[in-house]
């Protein structure tokens, strides 16, 4: 059994709830995703690899379950679906508290983490000017990847020749 099985078993436990085969597998193939916004139907593809007789309604009910206990966490990147990660908090207690955020590509629609947060000072400003407690944020930056940077460079370059 892998350490982080143990610890999603300790986590569920730790939330109150049951063990099941369907929340540990949608919590790894999200740990081992970590850098793909996974829909449930891309989740319930690789679970079912494994599982065949699992079936789309029951990963979309685990989802919205580890959903409601912040296991896992829901992105939206205006693309019209419903995306979700593993959530920060399984990774709080080894890390402190930890924000990351989204690089969108309006070429590709490539979705890159950024996990530099550098807006904790703005927090604490908020915090002191306000009174207001930020409890978590999200921040998307859009923009192109350096793969359509270079491929429109490079199609510029041919152009002008």
């Amino acid at each position: 059994m892998s350490v982080s099985q143990e610890k999603f078993k300790e986590m569920l436990k730790k939330k109150g709830l049951k063990v099941t085969n369907q929340r540990l597998l949608v919590l790894e193939v999200l740990s081992g995703n970590r850098d793909r916004h996974m829909t449930a139907e891309d989740i319930y593809e690789l679970v079912k690899e494994d599982y065949p007789d699992i079936g789309l309604a029951t990963i979309y009910r685990t989802v919205q379950l580890l959903l409601e206990m912040q296991l896992v966490d829901r992105i939206n990147l205006d693309d019209g679906c419903v995306r979700y990660e593993i959530g920060q908090n399984l990774y709080e207690d080894a890390h402190g508290k930890h924000h990351h955020h989204h690089l969108v590509c309006k070429e590709c629609g490539k979705v890159l983490p950024f996990k530099d947060d550098l807006l904790e000072e703005l927090e604490r400003h908020i915090e002191e000017e306000t009174g207001f407690h930020v409890l978590d944020h999200e921040l998307k930056f859009y923009g192109q990847c350096r793969e359509c940077r270079e491929k429109q460079n490079s199609t510029e370059k041919h152009v002008e020749v």
